[in-house]
């Protein structure tokens, strides 16, 4: 098969996701193709990918259709990997290829930054979007095609943004004005929407699980059974994912599904998790076993958060799917680990839905109105973990100085405090007990 696709990243992520499609859609006869596997920063898991010459093992665990699935599928799609580090001249030369057509990245929500200081001699340039402007600038210069790019990490308008500053690359860099025309009207960078949850290379299981492959993988590699990939425009001639069977949307705009997914699945969890934690909880797992957490996140979802989205079909089933990914016997979610910068979570993930549902129904939505009590109070612990300046403001501070704190929510939100200061109190004098009693009220 012919090297058809360069990807930045070698993590969990994108080979449960991308490397598994690729795979999917070359074993139905449908693309023909191999990823190339570039690693983005010094330090790597290159080294492996090749010694195993790119085969993992990876296996997909949960509920489907209210049964439990347990599968591993032989992912043959890398055919190897590229270190810039040490071999920066075969990096480049995937430039010089002509089979290229794709590139996908995942160099985590950090990884797409503008620097400013590189230049285009380093050796690596240090930044993500630093390398690939040297990468594209080197396939300009062959007078060949340009990519289908599709951008997986986790922030608004990722592709947007790299394109953004590869533009300023080419800028800090004095490239030459036909080479920007060629980024702009060559190339496609396509903002995406990935989900799926992807716990890794199994530690505790992985003797057991190479016993029963009867071959050693250090790559081994497991996630949910749920996936989702949406993508700004339409490359299925090309990329076939939907003929393939994968739940990928190709449409003009992220927005409405980016939307969805972090008022119900990412707001579910912010609001459903500092509560948990104060009543004692660990995982998400144990907050679905737990009666009065589930019947208090389910009525979260279904009366509060579903409805100011509109509750279409969709939202409804997108948040029964939620509900049955949260369950998943195999995904051990630490609820401290949800927690991290709980105060940006709850501005992002709830506080709009806060606003939008106060707004269309005239009244505040009592249990994520509830939720902004407990993250108060969880502040207030050892457990909290955030920046040092809110680490300490929010633990001494009053509920009303809380509240009045712009910068923390974006705008003053005193006209929540009768409520908020009402749930605080709740929780410091009669505990958690008491607190999923009023909220099942």
């Amino acid at each position: 098969m012919k090297e058809r696709i360069v990807q930045f990243g070698e993590g969990g992520f994108l080979r449960s996701f991308v490397d598994m499609f690729v795979n999917i859609m070359n074993e139905k006869d449908l693309f023909d193709g191999k990823v190339v596997v570039v690693q983005p920063i010094e330090k790597g898991l290159i080294d492996v990918l090749n010694q195993q010459n790119g085969v993992y093992h990876q296996y997909l665990r949960g509920y489907e259709n209210g049964e439990i699935v347990n599968t591993c599928t032989e992912v043959h799609s890398i055919s190897r990997g590229v270190n810039p580090y040490t071999d920066y001249a075969e990096y480049l030369a995937l430039a010089q290829n002509p089979d290229m057509r794709f590139i996908v990245s995942n160099t985590t929500e950090a990884g797409i930054e503008y620097l400013g200081t590189e230049r285009l001699c380093d050796a690596p340039p240090k930044s993500f979007p630093a390398k690939l402007t040297a990468f594209l600038y080197e396939r300009f210069k062959c007078n060949l095609p340009g990519f289908i790019i599709f951008c997986c990490e986790l922030i608004d308008h990722n592709a947007d943004l790299l394109k953004e500053y590869v533009l300023k690359y080419a800028e800090l860099w004095q490239l030459p004005e036909q080479f920007i025309d060629w980024i702009n009207n060559e190339n496609n960078f396509c903002n995406t929407l990935v989900d799926r949850i992807c716990t890794g290379y199994p530690k505790d299981e992985a003797a057991k699980l190479c016993a029963e492959l009867g071959c050693e993988d250090k790559l081994i590699n497991t996630a949910e059974i749920f996936h989702l990939w949406v993508i700004e425009g339409d490359f299925e001639s090309e990329f076939p994912l939907k003929k393939a069977g994968v739940n990928v949307i190709w449409t003009d705009d992220v927005t409405p599904y980016k939307k969805r997914k972090v008022r119900i699945l990412n707001g579910a969890h912010t609001s459903m998790v500092l509560a948990a934690r104060l009543a004692g909880l660990s995982t998400v797992k144990e907050c679905l076993d737990d009666e009065k957490v589930c019947a208090t996140l389910k009525k979260t979802l279904n009366e509060e958060i579903i409805p100011t989205l509109g509750g279409s079909d969709e939202d409804v089933k997108f948040g029964a799917a939620v509900l049955e990914r949260f369950a998943n016997p195999f995904v051990k979610h630490q609820l401290l680990s949800i927690a991290l910068n709980s105060v940006s979570k709850f501005r992002t993930r709830i506080l709009p839905t806060i606003i939008e549902y106060n707004e269309k129904f005239g009244r505040l939505p009592k249990l994520l109105t509830m939720s902004l009590g407990a993250l108060i109070a969880f502040y207030r612990t050892d457990e909290a973990n955030d920046s040092p300046e809110i680490l300490e403001f929010m633990c001494s501070a009053t509920v009303p100085e809380i509240l009045k704190r712009t910068d923390y929510w974006g705008e003053d939100l005193s006209f929540m405090l009768p409520e908020v200061e009402r749930t605080v109190e709740l929780i410091s004098r009669k505990g958690m007990a008491a607190y999923y009693e009023e909220a099942l009220a």
